[in-house]
């Protein structure tokens, strides 16, 4: 299958030294709060898109929850599937390679979620499709609200906005900061299993919460929440602030 994003590359670079990551860690912490954000029990059928290699989707498998993984890049769910079968979990859980902004799925799923820019926040740079950097999130947001199943429930997670501008000049690495779109650019190096270096390039679009709350209005959710989280450091903020990472949305499909 061709190519259809830049993240594409850097996951083919990176395979399973994606794992090393820190924010990877908190894996079991993270899906305790999907678990409980989204109203779980065991044999409920859930969505995780973005997934990576797998990690959430299989670590709700070892739960007893069913799980699909999709993910726009082709290694990441070869790596997660080999996981799958080495723990005897492909009755539970199974991964596809599917580009998240064309969702096909229809009131199919207990749960969806999507955490640590798995494919949220990730359209910008060559992957932009307006001038505002918003219709391809907003078509993520829209395909996931469609493939939940009535009254059931949807967590995201995003970049915020307000903790960017605040560490502008704080942060060791140099990057652009885009204001009209919210989008930061920075060049960075990741590393293969081996070892072996890729300059590459990284865009990540930020929101403020009142944006998260309005895009999943017109996807068709009702909100229920914002509050502030970091992955893989901290998972206990109860309400927004400025000192952590990202932002979390749990809604619900009416």
């Amino acid at each position: 299958m061709p190519r259809e994003h830049w993240f594409e590359e850097l996951a083919d670079h990176l395979q399973e030294a994606y794992l090393r990551y820190s924010f990877t860690k908190g894996t079991a912490v993270e899906v305790d709060q999907i678990i409980t954000q989204l109203r779980l029990q065991p044999g409920d059928y859930v969505l995780d898109v973005g997934c990576g290699p797998g990690r959430h989707s299989l670590e709700l498998g070892r739960r007893g929850i069913r799980c699909l993984g999709i993910d726009i890049s082709e290694r990441f769910v070869e790596l997660a599937t080999e996981i799958a079968v080495t723990e005897g979990l492909s009755d539970l859980v199974a991964f596809e390679r599917i580009d998240a902004r064309k969702l096909q799925f229809s009131c199919e799923f207990d749960g969806v979620f999507s955490l640590c820019e798995g494919a949220f926040g990730l359209q910008g740079g060559p992957a932009t499709q307006d001038p505002a950097n918003l219709r391809g999130d907003q078509l993520i947001l829209s395909g996931m609200a469609r493939a939940l199943r009535n009254g059931r429930r949807l967590l995201l997670a995003a970049f915020s906005a307000y903790f960017q501008v605040l560490n502008l000049e704080n942060e060791p690495t140099p990057f652009e900061f885009d204001l009209m779109t919210a989008t930061r650019h920075e060049r960075t190096e990741i590393r293969n299993p081996q070892g072996g270096i890729l300059e590459a390039d990284l865009w990540t679009t930020c929101f403020t919460p009142r944006e998260l709350w309005l895009m999943a209005e017109s996807a068709g959710l009702e909100p229920l929440e914002i509050h502030s989280v970091h992955s893989g450091e901290d998972w206990k903020a109860e309400s927004l602030d400025l000192n952590h990472a990202e932002l979390l949305l749990l809604a619900r499909r009416p």
